[in-house]
């Protein structure tokens, strides 16, 4: 059992393993050659992608969450009011 068990590790450790020894290219180096084919198909996508870009509906109108809250016009400032007098408190504890 403990075989299995180790044999099954050594299995699950080698696939991520084996997916870094892809050559990935490196800063300055220069991609390799794309084929004929390789670069219709790149083309078609993006003639694919312009015509799906214009199945997309131009937004009428902006999305204003905010808008039932807001009044449409500013509030007027209120005239201001002479601050009220205090009346005076008498100290009775001397």
């Amino acid at each position: 059992m403990r075989v299995f068990l180790a044999a099954a590790m050594m299995v699950l450790l080698a696939g991520p393993a084996y997916a870094q020894t892809q050559p990935i290219p490196r800063y300055g180096e220069v991609a390799k050659e794309k084929s004929k084919q390789e670069k219709e198909a790149e083309q078609e996508s993006e003639r694919a992608y312009q015509r799906s870009l214009g199945n997309i509906p131009d937004k009428q109108t902006p999305n204003d969450p905010w808008g039932n809250v807001r009044s449409e016009t500013t509030p007027k400032a209120a005239a201001k009011a002479a601050p009220a007098k205090r009346a005076k408190t008498v100290d009775t504890a001397k």
